[in-house]
């Protein structure tokens, strides 16, 4: 991707640090965030952006960011971390890292399944459990998707598939266990097995009080002479 295809986004070196100034960013509608390094090990420098700024760079599909600090030369970075507020979802801090478009780099990217309603497992009554979210891999900068489609589309009741089943995209290098690494699940669909043993145990259950009750009415009037 060339650099003109990628975000931009224009922040500003901040003096303040703490929690309080941070706090004081937010209510003015800033986010605080810091920009380290990458291999040649530079200084973290502290940064705030606008709210809104920040947001509209991190929606966009491209991984990789090109950051301007105080109008210096653009860097290339990607988002190391980023803090949500636990309500409203807003983006309280963000740590980006510079990185080298000519070198891979480990990340993490989230797997998204596509075909559930599809599956005839789930056709059949069966119940689809998304187990593995995302998956770490190993790519260039310019190479790591916004996320990793799996079709489960042809999976069958009882199924799993593992992650040696999906297709990474080009350039891109799973990491995690392909064989022991579960990305979803059929499970077979619940039937009362118990169900029959359970109204043979109600009705043996029944016959023995109607019959415990059938010999206490005998012996109730003989119990009653004096």
């Amino acid at each position: 991707m060339a650099p003109a295809e990628r975000p931009s986004l224009a922040v500003e070196e901040r003096p303040e640090r703490g929690s309080r100034p941070a706090r004081r960013l937010r209510r003015a509608g800033f986010v605080p965030g810091i920009l380290y390094g990458g291999a040649d090990g530079g200084e973290a420098i502290p940064f705030k952006v606008g709210g809104r700024v920040l947001r509209n760079a991190l929606q966009d599909a491209s991984a990789v960011i090109d950051v301007e600090i105080d109008g210096q030369r653009a860097r290339p970075v990607i988002v190391k971390d980023q803090q949500l507020h636990p309500v409203r979802g807003e983006v309280m801090h963000v740590d980006l890292l510079e990185v080298r478009l000519d070198e891979k780099i480990h990340s993490t990217v989230a797997l998204e399944l596509a075909g559930v309603e599809d599956a005839p497992g789930v056709k059949e009554g069966g119940v689809l459990e998304h187990v593995t979210r995302e998956v770490a891999i190993e790519a260039l900068p310019t190479s790591i998707p916004e996320r990793i489609t799996v079709d489960v589309s042809s999976m069958e009741v009882a199924a799993t598939m593992h992650l040696g089943e999906v297709e990474a995209p080009e350039g891109v290098e799973l990491l995690d266990d392909l064989e022991e690494t579960i990305v979803a699940t059929i499970t077979v669909p619940s039937e009362i097995v118990e169900e029959p043993e359970l109204e043979q145990e109600t009705e043996l259950v029944g016959e023995e009080a109607e019959a415990a009750e059938a010999d206490g009415g005998e012996e109730q009037p003989g119990g009653e002479e004096s």
